[in-house]
């Protein structure tokens, strides 16, 4: 997408601050996929994923007259995700603390079940193996979730990571070597096949 890419979203949100229906309409299409997959993959897939998303562009069209383009548009969207999404789990947890063990327990005990009726064809395999990674994901803490799936899924830079999360990009790159480090060490038994 790079500059012509953020020069559009700029041009559109200037046509928003307006009240311009049909180009906030484009930048909905244009970036809902992202977000949405963010969320989902920020909330594991719950049942309030699409009001989260919803909730984005909500709070994007209402912030529309005040947003000044002193980053990229995407920088700002996700910043409005990354609020609300962290919101939700604190409200639905209290705080994210997740037991690995408890976790791990789930995933043996699934795999197990499924892999004692017959042997299960690569493709499934694949899906299963999906399933732990996205289920190992969403039990890191929430930075380092957030950090993990804006670089992995969205391809961000760390200096928009970095704006993103309001953290520098030092600590951008040590939130990702801790994340890397708890997948690791949860999933190196899955990844050892």
């Amino acid at each position: 997408m790079g500059d012509e890419g953020n020069e559009e979203d700029l041009a559109l949100m200037a046509k928003v601050a307006r009240g311009d229906e049909n180009a906030f309409a484009k930048i909905v299409a244009k970036h809902q996929h992202a977000v949405l997959g963010t969320v989902a993959k920020m909330t594991n897939q719950s049942s309030d994923t699409e009001d989260i998303a919803q909730q984005v562009f909500i709070r994007l069209w209402k912030s529309a007259e005040r947003y000044q383009p002193t980053a990229k548009f995407t920088t700002f969207l996700f910043t409005i995700t990354r609020n609300l999404v962290f919101n939700a789990t604190r409200k639905k947890s209290g705080k994210n603390e997740y037991s690995f063990d408890a976790l791990e327990g789930k995933w043996r005990q699934s795999i197990e079940d499924k892999s004692s009726d017959s042997r299960p064809d690569k493709s499934i395999e694949q899906t299963e193996l999906r399933q732990i990674i996205d289920q190992a994901i969403s039990s890191l803490p929430e930075k380092q979730r957030l950090a993990v799936i804006l670089r992995r899924y969205e391809k961000m830079p760390y200096e928009e990571i970095a704006e993103t999360l309001g953290i520098s990009v030092p600590a951008v790159k040590s939130q990702l070597f801790r994340a890397r480090t708890a997948l690791r060490e949860s999933l190196g038994k899955y990844l050892k096949d």
